[in-house]
């Protein structure tokens, strides 16, 4: 793959730099030696890894922040029209990208694995991200998450792979044509965007149909949304279909998942021969993720064996059942899930491994149109819990909805059964939670907003 920088990313701004995906793009383009600069709301260790790979981080959105000589303006969909930064591009007449343009131009060229689904995408591109890098074969990738330190969501390898997390939230992922695509669930969310569940059916199969001609899909047989867009694009022509999963038909099935505490041992039947594996990430949904990215990694041309053993390097992304510490003994973990499917899922793997002690949840509702529309389904995951705390809504970018609160989950959460309690106090959440927990117990703090911020709170006030 060539490290070239196209014309208008020579010099770009991006406005929000500090975004999970936005970081990863200026991040590639700073590698491959373009003058990137930017601007974000607040200062994070992200910014500050950004600044030592030389790149110009602003804190605050002001019209100012623009160079003269700026050859792109990059946005995500979450920033808003009126802001002054975007406001000069346009008054300058300087090219205003989307997110999505600008990680495609940087795709151009490369043998692209794009991973998308409703859930599991981070997770599912981290792991390629990790393994194809274990094998040599020095990969490039975006993930909507760091690996390990900040600022590792994104690296311009000298290979020519580039695996990117491919959003379909604002329908950007149809920016991409990837050689091979991944899609391991299809469910209704982000309903600010989509309608209904036939709509985000026609998104994903404009994305399948942008795989290039040969290339592979790779996709789920077992969740019900995946296997109705199998059924709906098994006649595009040019596509290879693999079909992965614990399904008796599927072309990688899973033959079993062994939970070894928080690690699992995975065995699959593939073309005939069984092969087992560790995934040393804890639960069934995240076993999986590693199948899926096993299949992907052979359509690339990794080799099955060596494959499968380096995808046992993985060992978690942050704020994907990220263990952030241990005090009293009680261990304090951090989970991103914000859609009841991702929530039920982590409740579970957590459960699996919980070892006789309790389940304590922080759970933060991330939109007001999300909480609306699976507020209800929310509450009823939360019963997996033995006892939980729901905060207010975490609103991103969205404006309050009239009638839309955490009560919407709560309610639901009491009429399944669960032992719930609302704390619209950030504050007073650390002492709560010391108060609640005993040795043994695992707290999960759970949610895509700022709730992150509190597991170290909590784990110094039990050590208190």
């Amino acid at each position: 793959m060539s490290p070239s920088v196209p014309p208008t990313m020579d010099r770009p701004h991006f406005i929000g730099i500090g975004g999970a995906g936005m970081s990863g793009i200026a991040k590639i383009l700073a590698q491959r030696g373009a003058h990137v600069a930017g601007s974000d709301s607040r200062e994070s260790e992200t910014a500050a890894a950004l600044r030592a790979l030389g790149v110009t981080v602003h804190i605050g959105h002001d019209a100012a922040h623009l160079a003269r000589d700026a050859t792109a303006v990059v946005v995500s969909s979450a920033i808003r029209q009126e802001n002054p930064e975007l406001a000069a591009a346009r008054e300058r007449g300087v090219p205003v990208v989307h997110r999505s343009d600008a990680l495609a131009a940087l795709m151009e060229g490369a043998r692209a694995i794009a991973v998308a689904g409703t859930h599991g995408k981070t997770t599912t591109t981290s792991m390629l991200a990790v393994a194809l890098t274990a094998l040599g074969m020095e990969p490039s990738y975006a993930i909507g998450g760091d690996l390990d330190a900040p600022g590792s969501n994104a690296h311009h390898g000298a290979g020519e792979v580039f695996v990117a997390e491919a959003d379909e939230s604002d329908r950007s992922f149809h920016t991409y044509a990837p050689e091979v695509a991944i899609v391991l669930n299809v469910e209704l969310d982000h309903h600010a965007n989509y309608a209904s569940i036939e709509e985000i059916y026609e998104s994903f199969e404009t994305f399948v149909g942008k795989v290039r001609p040969g290339g592979t899909l790779v996709v789920s047989a077992d969740q019900p949304g995946a296997v109705e867009l199998t059924s709906r694009v098994r006649d595009m022509g040019g596509l290879r279909i693999v079909t992965v999963g614990e399904a008796e038909g599927a072309d990688v099935r899973v033959v079993k998942i062994n939970p070894r505490g928080l690690t699992s041992e995975v065995t699959v039947l593939l073309e005939g021969r069984m092969l087992t594996f560790t995934v040393s990430v804890p639960g069934r949904h995240y076993a999986l993720n590693a199948v899926a990215a096993l299949a992907a990694g052979i359509a690339i041309g990794a080799p099955a064996r060596n494959l499968a053993s380096a995808l046992g390097k993985y060992t978690g992304v942050k704020r994907r059942l990220q263990l952030k510490g241990e005090a009293a003994g009680v261990q304090v973990i951090d989970s991103y899930a914000h859609h009841p499917t991702e929530m039920a899922a982590d409740l579970e793997a957590i459960r699996g491994a919980a070892e006789g002690g309790r389940v304590l949840v922080v759970f933060q509702p991330h939109l007001f149109s999300r909480t609306r529309e699976l507020g209800v389904e929310m509450g009823g995951a939360l019963a997996l819990a033995d006892a939980s705390l729901v905060l207010d809504i975490y609103p991103a970018r969205e404006d309050p909805i009239p009638g839309v609160t955490s009560a919407v989950i709560i309610d639901a959460a009491r009429a399944a059964g669960a032992d719930v309690s609302a704390e619209s106090d950030r504050q007073a959440v650390p002492a709560v939670v010391a108060g609640m927990a005993k040795p043994g117990d695992l707290v999960l703090t759970m949610g895509a907003g700022d709730v992150t911020d509190l597991g170290p709170l909590i784990l110094a006030r039990l050590g208190s």
